[in-house]
């Protein structure tokens, strides 16, 4: 066989798709699965967002829209952009996209050149690395500590940056810790950018889900005009993971590029799903609240579970629903851990490894799930670490 790209030689794509795979397989053998494994709401999409979805199908609205999305979708954004972080960016500065990681990987591939150093975190979302190498970029990951309750200092942040750097890739609420930068962290880190003049890309697709703090974006100092990039979607917060529909917000002169990269290799989004997004945003959001607030009680129920049990601790996380569990003591490592707890018990997990070499001796549990679920997997959890003595 002809050899393929070099770009395609070290794709991994997102392994916990994988095990997801593998547990519906064990689950059409008759096994019972317990799913931790992937962070997709349990939750079903908003029935009002649904409903007109469907009335939009049916009107006709199924053509071709402007590449940058509908100017409805747009005001929509922009309004609920001021809510939740003081200012209204102009339509020019934002684009409606298949979702938050193709905003990842348009904006890379109009920012930075081959051989251009991107910072981000380790662990960090599976989907940065995969992006980052198939641009032939250079990644720079920096280790987070748990001792640090897995937050960026900034201090190691500066230490890393060189010539060659072109941007600051961060998130808060992290996937997969739960960590949560807090405002006078996230000025640091713009000051940094500011002074060495770099991009800094805010993936804030679990911006919505706090439980502790306030939020806080980089984007209410500079408004998005001169080099924060808001990464957005609604995957998570109003549980349409399955719609891949977001919206990013940027500087215009690179939302312009940005724009002309989607048109070139998807055209347009939807112009339905926009419709469904925009209902989305202005509807009454009670049904949404009233999900984030059933996610903190799974999230205080999952901690005190997990910490009760032997060999394993783990911090609270502050935001998104992931709990990274520290398996060290069990004599596993994560790979191990979570194969063997699969097949034989019947909880699926995610490997902290899949997220960078700092997560090893960790497990991404997603709580995304029932409590009666997640009690249950407490149990089924418990007997293997017991199994293991």
């Amino acid at each position: 066989m002809r050899k393929l790209s070099r770009s395609t030689e070290n794709l991994a794509g997102q392994k916990m798709f994988q095990i997801l795979t593998r547990a519906k397989e064990l689950e059409n053998q008759g096994k019972s699965i317990i799913h931790l494994e992937i962070g997709d709401p349990d939750f079903e999409s908003p029935p009002n967002v649904v409903e007109k979805c469907i009335q939009e199908l049916r009107d006709g609205n199924t053509h071709y829209v402007s590449a940058s999305g509908s100017e409805e979708f747009k005001a929509a954004a922009a309004e609920r952009t001021f809510l939740s972080r003081g200012f209204k960016p102009s339509f020019e500065q934002i684009l409606v996209t298949q979702g938050a990681n193709i905003q990842i990987f348009y904006c890379l591939a109009t920012i930075a050149d081959p051989g251009d150093e991107i910072i981000t975190v380790d662990p960090c979302f599976v989907s940065y690395r995969s992006i980052i190498d198939f641009l032939g970029l250079k990644g720079i990951y920096i280790p987070l500590q748990e001792s640090n309750h897995f937050k960026l200092d900034p201090n190691e942040l500066e230490k890393v940056i060189s010539s060659k750097t072109k941007a600051i890739l961060i998130n808060s609420p992290h996937n997969p810790t739960g960590s949560v930068l807090g405002e006078a962290e996230m000025k640091q880190i713009y000051a940094l950018a500011e002074k060495y003049d770099l991009f800094l890309l805010s993936d804030e697709v679990y911006g919505r889900m706090i439980f502790e703090e306030n939020f806080f974006s980089p984007s209410s100092i500079d408004h998005c005009k001169d080099r924060t990039v808001i990464i957005h979607s609604f995957s998570k917060s109003y549980a349409m993971t399955g719609w891949r529909i977001g919206a990013v917000t940027g500087p215009e002169k690179l939302i312009k590029k940005m724009t002309l990269v989607l048109e070139t290799l998807n055209s347009c989004v939807p112009p339905f799903i926009q419709s469904a997004a925009t209902e989305a945003i202005i509807s009454d959001q009670i049904y949404i609240k009233n999900m984030i607030s059933e996610f903190k009680e799974r999230r205080d129920l999952i901690y005190k579970c997990i910490n009760s049990i032997d060999f394993l601790s783990c911090i609270k996380p502050e935001g998104a629903f992931y709990l990274f569990v520290n398996i060290k003591e069990t004599g596993l490592n994560d790979v191990t851990f979570s194969q063997r707890l699969l097949d034989e018990h019947g909880v699926a997990t995610c490997p902290g490894s899949y997220f960078g070499k700092s997560g090893e001796g960790y497990v991404r549990l997603c709580f995304a799930n029932s409590k009666k679920n997640i009690l249950s997997a407490s149990v089924r959890i418990e007997n293997f670490i017991k199994d293991l003595k």
